[in-house]
């Protein structure tokens, strides 16, 4: 890895690393596909973590606040707030040529890309790096993945656990030792690419003010409403063979970032007659990722079994042709 020697500090510094970083948190109605931003923080660091500001707002999510005894923000808090559309200007400029840094942060991307899409607009970020990957990447002797855990190692006080602007800080304040460990150890950072969202429906099912959620409860499942699909009538033919049709009662699983709204995918795939996999097994039929070099648990099981593996757009092309179920 190239080196880069800093004038101040006359330490090597990889030449290949960003240039700037957004540190973010986002506080949300719930975790569901049809959730909306309550509150936004971002912290803008410099190439070497160094805090340059901060900036934080509310945001009206036109609909029920959610898991309030979280956030703490209610609607009686929310109803003056600034609409997303009205902030997305001034997001965008905090965003724009940084990678957007956060503890999850295919959460809080997927968040933000979905809040750009119903505002018909597009957030202006290439590349995110999630903290709890870095750590891993340092083997950060941490009892857990918490955000409270990483505080702890550094010796970060946290002050208001879940309040975006103090959540943004803590991280920033994290990720500034994290980053220099990487920089002096020569470790690459994990970083991805951002896929925006080219195409976005609301569901019709988006609770509004007044109307809570039903929630389902455990680990980072919570405050997700269920979807419940259909089970696929058909009996699922085997694998997806490379240069063939796909065919009815294939299970397909989906992986990563898409620029289709992930649901949107799924709900064309069920249209098709395919069966949609949480999971990847092997009795998968396809895997679907535009990133299948990632280490996500789904990509390391298709990887292990064999599993073909094809990106969205050539998966979109497949649904045009399904051939029908046997018999």
């Amino acid at each position: 890895m190239t080196m880069l020697e800093d004038q101040s500090t006359a330490a090597p510094w990889p030449t290949a690393y960003p240039k700037g970083y957004a540190v973010v948190d986002v506080e949300t109605t719930g975790l569901a596909r049809d959730d909306r931003i309550v509150s936004a923080a971002v912290y803008r660091l410099d190439y070497r973590g160094d805090v340059e500001d901060h900036w934080y707002t509310l945001v009206n999510p036109e609909r029920d606040p959610g898991p309030v005894w979280i956030h703490g923000l209610t609607s009686d808090v929310l109803v003056g707030a600034p609409l997303f559309p009205d902030i997305a200007a001034e997001l965008s400029e905090r965003l724009d040529g940084r990678v957007l840094v956060a503890h999850n942060a295919m959460f809080d991307w997927s968040m933000i890309a979905r809040e750009y899409a119903r505002a018909a607009r597009t957030a202006p970020v290439q590349q995110r790096l999630c903290t709890i990957a870095l750590s891993k990447e340092l083997g950060l002797p941490l009892p857990n993945h918490k955000l409270e855990s990483l505080a702890a190692h550094f010796g970060v006080v946290q002050q208001r656990a879940h309040h975006a602007l103090d959540d943004a800080r803590v991280l920033a304040e994290a990720f500034r030792p994290s980053l220099h460990a990487a920089a002096h150890g020569g470790v690459r950072l994990p970083l991805l690419e951002c896929l925006p969202l080219t195409e976005w429906s609301d569901s019709p099912a988006t609770p509004r003010v007044g109307h809570q959620a039903s929630y389902r409860g455990g680990g980072m499942g919570s405050w997700r409403p269920s979807r419940k699909r259909p089970a696929c009538p058909y009996p699922n033919p085997g694998r997806y063979e490379p240069g063939k049709l796909l065919k009815q009662g294939m299970r397909v699983a989906f992986s990563g970032d898409t620029s289709v709204d992930r649901e949107l995918l799924e709900d064309r795939a069920v249209e098709a007659g395919l069966h949609v996999a949480t999971s990847v097994s092997r009795l998968t039929s396809l895997l679907v990722t535009n990133d299948p070099g990632s280490a996500t648990s789904k990509t390391v099981k298709a990887t292990s079994f064999g599993t073909p593996v094809v990106d969205e757009a050539a998966f979109t092309q497949l649904l045009r042709d399904v051939s029908p179920a046997d018999g």
